[in-house]
């Protein structure tokens, strides 16, 4: 079974399409912003089975870290969202739409940073 958000109404699925997209591009982009100050050296790679994934290898010495960059996007685009919690529907992050409809960047950016920013945070000490 994938790990998929379950999407519980059209209105829903049009909003994702609205936010996924930018808010992908955000997390990539504070992720290169936090490995700018770090040791830790980043790959990313591709996965299609048994569920489609596109995770971030995070590594420094023997320490490896990975993070599914799709479940980050979801937790960006959906309010209260727990990842790998299949059997509850999500609900878009209303705060992540302005009153016109469209994208709230400023909103956004900051929840993208905030758990791009976690991560980096949480990572492992060096064993050094």
């Amino acid at each position: 079974m994938a790990n998929l958000p379950k999407i519980k109404d059209m209105a829903t699925w049009q909003q994702a399409e609205l936010v996924m997209q930018p808010a992908f591009i955000r997390i990539v982009d504070h992720i290169r912003q936090n490995l700018e100050s770090c040791a830790w050296q980043e790959s990313y790679a591709e996965i299609h089975e048994p569920e489609p994934q596109y995770l971030l290898s995070l590594k420094q010495e023997d320490q490896l870290v990975q993070v599914d960059l799709w479940q980050l996007c979801y937790a960006v685009c959906f309010r209260d969202y727990v990842v790998n919690h299949l059997d509850q529907a999500v609900e878009i992050d209303l705060a992540l739409i302005d009153a016109d409809g469209g994208v709230a960047w400023e909103a956004l950016d900051r929840k993208a940073k905030a758990l791009v920013d976690n991560i980096f945070a949480n990572l492992p000490a060096s064993s050094q």
